[in-house]
């Protein structure tokens, strides 16, 4: 299983980025699917958490400002990022939970992280 990454930059406070994770492989079913971030010198942290492609999880420091959102017949999670601020900056990493078959066992999958850069 292998989760793609895409849509980080640089963008200037008060801008706007839509970030993309596309999860490919054996597949059967995905249940939770999230994104995290990691900024230096900080632990990694959760930013947004879709479970069982239904109920929302967020961060207080991002909470109406990001949504996150899934398309399942695409294997694919985004996250909507606006009114971006300096301290939005940080490595996001994509996470997906992941049953190769119908046993109720998932294993959970990262991306290999893309950056995003808040900056004037």
């Amino acid at each position: 299983v292998q989760l793609v990454e895409s849509g980080g930059g640089l963008v200037q406070p008060g801008g706007t980025l839509r970030l993309s994770c596309a999860a490919s492989g054996s597949i059967f079913s995905i249940n939770n699917m999230g994104w995290y971030r990691q900024a230096p010198g900080k632990e990694r942290e959760l930013v947004a958490l879709m479970i069982s492609g239904s109920s929302t999880n967020y961060a207080d420091s991002v909470k109406g400002r990001f949504t996150i959102s899934r398309d399942n017949a695409k294997n694919t999670v985004y996250l909507q990022m606006n009114s971006l601020k300096p301290e939005d900056t940080a490595v996001y990493y994509c996470q997906a939970d992941v049953a190769y078959s119908d046993s109720g066992t998932f294993f959970r999958y990262w991306g290999q992280g893309t950056q995003v850069t808040v900056s004037s």
